[in-house]
């Protein structure tokens, strides 16, 4: 299944950053239980209760390799903004 960690809406403002952002992360279906919508319809209603609760954007990261997902979130209403490198120092 689709994992997600479920908060009540006062937990959801508290993730809330000072610019009124929220961020979806670690978004995983196991290969068994893929196909079925799981972590589409969870990760749109994570977008929606964030927005609900008063961010001003939802964002997530996701891996351009990856085709699957990258439809799935276009497909409920996000899109790409940015590609983003990380460099260790």
């Amino acid at each position: 299944m689709a994992s997600m960690t479920w908060t009540t809406s006062h937990d959801l403002e508290a993730f809330l950053d000072a610019a009124g952002q929220a961020r979806v992360a670690n978004v995983y279906t196991p290969p068994a239980h893929r196909g079925h919508g799981y972590a589409t319809a969870l990760t749109a209603s994570l977008s929606r209760s964030a927005q609900q609760a008063g961010a001003r954007e939802v964002v997530l990261f996701t891996d351009l390799a990856n085709p699957t997902s990258n439809a799935i979130y276009q497909r409920i209403g996000y899109r790409p903004v940015l590609d983003r490198v990380t460099l260790r120092l």
